[in-house]
Parts: C-alpha cells; structure tokens; sequence
C-alpha cells in the first residue's frame, strides 16, 4: 500500500514538476519573441536609417559617352564603368533622355524630372582641357542640359567653380530633379563623395526648389551677387581703419606737430 502510495505521489510531483517547466518555457519564449520583436524593430529602423545615408539606386538608365580623354586611375565615369553603374554610349549614338553637356542651352531643373524618369540621364565625360577638341555634335539627343554653378569636390578639381567630374555632374542632375536618394546613392562610391553635398547643401538645396530653368538662373545669380558683395564688405573691412588705430594715428600725429614745435623754439633760443 505505500509503495502505491509513494508511486502516486512521484507521479503527481513529476506532472507538477512538468506543468511548471512547460509554463516557464512559455513564459521563456514569450520573453524571447518580445525581445526578438523589439530586436527587429530597432534593427529595421537602423536600416532604413542606413539606408537613406547609403542611398539608392535608380530606375532609369545611366550612360555616358567617354571620350577616352581623363587619366583612366582617375577618371569617375570609368569607375562607375567598371562596377556596372553606367553604360558606355559610342559616338555617333543618340541617347533619348536628358543630357549633361556643355553645349547645352538651358540649365537642368526640376521640370526635368519626367525626362529623366522615363528616357535616362547621360553625361558627356571629357577632359575640360580638351572641350574645343570634343566633338559634341556626334553625340545626339533632343534634351541637352547645361548644369547651373556648383563647386567641385573631386581631388583634382577641389574648390573650383564648374570643373565637376562625370558623378558629381550626375548627381547634380539627379539632386536637383528631386531624386536625392539616388543622388547619394553614387556618390557614395567615393571617399570623397559626401563633401560634394556638403560643398554645396545650400545651393543644391535652392535650385532643387526652383520650378523651371530660368527659376534656376536666378538663383544661381542672386546666389553670385550675394557672394559677391560679401567678399567686397570683407575687403572693405580689411581695409577701413578700425577706431582704436585711427586714434593712436592722431595721437601720434599731435604728438609729432609738438614735437616740431618744441624743436623749433629750441633752435630759436639757440640762435
């Protein structure tokens, strides 16, 4: 009779022994599936927001024509190239989207942006050197574009008005027209990319709120005068004498009238 006894109550103490480790694998894994929740939302937040910096690629085509005219180690366009990022156009081929040339008559602006969308973006890459040797007129295409000033960022060309290379003309065009993302998106396959953006964050930012070419001009040329007259008032200012300077000079000035006087009664009494 005990021994039945005691065989009950082992049963019972291991169906107990089980009800509570079921109910702490529950509790386990409903902690785990919190956890990996909260995991997830800060891990898809972390790459949306990684994302965003890295920018993305678009949905139009890229070409350029390469004229063969830049240092190949050097050149922006053949890297793009070489990684599959562009497609190389040959002379005498007419590209239907828009075209960044310096043939061009009117300024890329946002009106662009439906061009560009469904017909491409193309560059002409060729040395600024070597532009009276370029021949424009075999590279074909019903939307040629110039690009409004900008600063260049590449190593060659750094701080220089206009001399931008083949990815920053690109990524001009693209930022203006409203495609950020895909703006970033190529410059980041350089070291030197983001400082393209950042050179130049206010003017990009006031030519991408323009509406048409001539909207685009004139901020660009209000952007000029503005700087323009800064650099004036700070020449004038490095010129102007300052108070304090201006009143040791007629301090020195009396000083010096004294003095002669002093020296001409001297040499009188001396006389």
């Amino acid at each position: 009779m005990s021994s039945k006894r005691n065989k009950f109550q082992n049963k019972n103490t291991r169906k107990f022994k089980n009800s509570k480790t079921n109910r702490n694998c529950e509790r386990t894994l409903a902690e785990s599936a919190a956890q990996l929740a909260i995991s997830s939302n800060s891990s898809d937040s972390s790459d949306s927001s990684d994302n965003e910096d890295l920018g993305q690629p678009p949905k139009y085509p890229v070409a350029m024509w390469d004229l063969n005219q830049c240092d190949p180690k050097k050149c922006s366009g053949r890297k793009l190239a070489r990684h599959g990022l562009i497609t190389n156009l040959k002379l005498g081929q007419r590209f239907p989207g828009l075209v960044l040339t310096p043939v061009g008559v009117n300024c890329v602006s946002p009106a662009d942006r439906q061009i560009i969308e469904s017909s491409g973006l193309a560059v002409v890459d060729c040395s600024w050197a070597k532009l009276e040797e370029t021949p424009f007129d075999r590279m074909k295409t019903p939307h040629p574009r110039l690009l409004p000033f900008l600063v260049a960022a590449n190593p060659i060309n750094y701080g220089k008005p206009c001399q931008l290379s083949c990815v920053e003309a690109i990524a001009a065009a693209m930022y203006i027209v409203g495609h950020k993302q895909e703006a970033k998106w190529y410059l980041n396959k350089f070291s030197w990319g983001h400082s393209f953006l950042e050179l130049n964050d206010t003017l990009l930012e006031k030519y991408s709120n323009c509406t048409t070419s001539a909207e685009i001009l004139e901020a660009q040329n209000a952007y000029l005068k503005e700087a323009q007259d800064e650099k004036l008032q700070n020449k004038a200012r490095r010129d102007w004498p300052t108070s304090s300077s201006g009143s040791e000079s007629d301090d020195e000035a009396e000083s010096t009238e004294c003095d002669d006087k002093l020296l001409r009664k001297s040499n009188i009494d001396i006389q």
